[in-house]
């Protein structure tokens, strides 16, 4: 069997589009049948709209891209207003994936999605403290403690943290993050990284430091999603160049219950669809019946 329980919601399969790469599924579900996706994260909703950064925004690098998007998105009411009826549609798992500069605004929008059909919401904490100089709430596992713990007086529906690989100790953060209430874990976000025009002498980006992301990142990323299913007792969902079923697979190995696909979409727009028939095929080949006999088993 190759669906997933996460947190008491259902996944058909345990492969969901990564968030800030999917948009809300629209974009894609004129190329192939979206429903058969185990779920999708939405980009990255915010209380207000927002335009995204100036400049550059995506710059391929060896074995993978670096973004610096700016969580462009059409803010949580016009989701709620005029995407969210449309995602149902496509019959798969809806993830709100929410962001913030505050703490009131985590909270602000964690109650407006409560009383919506989104069936999980995956709380963003890559994002900047505007009130703390602009340091990740996800750098600091104390930080990161206190943001889950606020909102999960709030949160109504299951509730997704999505960690950091910049953070100083990802298993601590892990750790806090379940402490404080969080129902699961995704990681890794990308990495913090920079590119140099050498013939303008001067970044790439408008903000200097961009995301890494890709093939690249995913032996580092494995890594970390590893050592984090080592040490938490709730369920993890894998992300970090996840670009076949192999590479699923062995997130999977490594203790995943799902994994979410992000730079691969980029690649080949359909390779979702590649990835859950090659997982299917590997447990028929296997005599697996279902993915729990091989979830952690490294």
């Amino acid at each position: 069997m190759i669906s997933v329980d996460i947190c008491g919601v259902n996944f058909k399969n345990p492969i969901i589009a990564a968030s800030g790469t999917f948009g809300f599924g629209e974009e894609y579900s004129d190329i192939f049948d979206v429903s058969k996706l185990g779920g999708i994260s939405t980009k990255g909703l915010t209380i207000n709209k927002k335009e995204g950064n100036d400049g550059i925004r995506v710059y391929e690098t060896a074995s993978g891209i670096m973004n610096s998007v700016g969580l462009q998105n059409p803010g949580i009411d016009n989701f709620i207003n005029e995407k969210l009826s449309e995602m149902k549609k496509l019959n798969t798992v809806i993830i709100a994936n929410l962001g913030g500069g505050t703490v009131e605004d985590y909270i602000r929008g964690i109650k407006k999605l409560n009383n919506t059909d989104v069936d999980m919401i995956e709380l963003n904490i890559s994002c900047p403290n505007v009130k703390s100089g602009g340091m990740a709430f996800g750098i600091k596992s104390k930080v990161a403690f206190e943001v889950v713990l606020e909102v999960r007086k709030f949160c109504k529906k299951p509730l997704i943290v999505k960690l950091s690989p910049n953070a100083e100790d990802i298993v601590d953060m892990a750790c806090k993050c379940r402490e404080a209430g969080a129902d699961a874990l995704s990681l890794v976000n990308t990495f913090k990284s920079m590119a140099i025009d050498i013939k303008k002498r001067k970044p790439v980006f408008d903000n200097i430091f961009a995301g890494l992301s890709g093939p690249a990142i995913k032996p580092i990323a494995l890594r970390m999603v590893y050592e984090v299913c080592k040490n938490v007792d709730i369920p993890v969902i894998g992300i970090g160049g996840i670009a076949s079923a192999e590479d699923a697979i062995e997130f999977i190995m490594a203790g995943a219950h799902a994994v979410q696909v992000g730079s691969a979409n980029f690649m080949k727009p359909d390779i979702t669809l590649d990835i859950i028939d090659g997982i299917q095929d590997f447990m028929d080949k296997e005599g697996l019946k279902d993915l729990s006999e091989i979830r952690g088993i490294v």
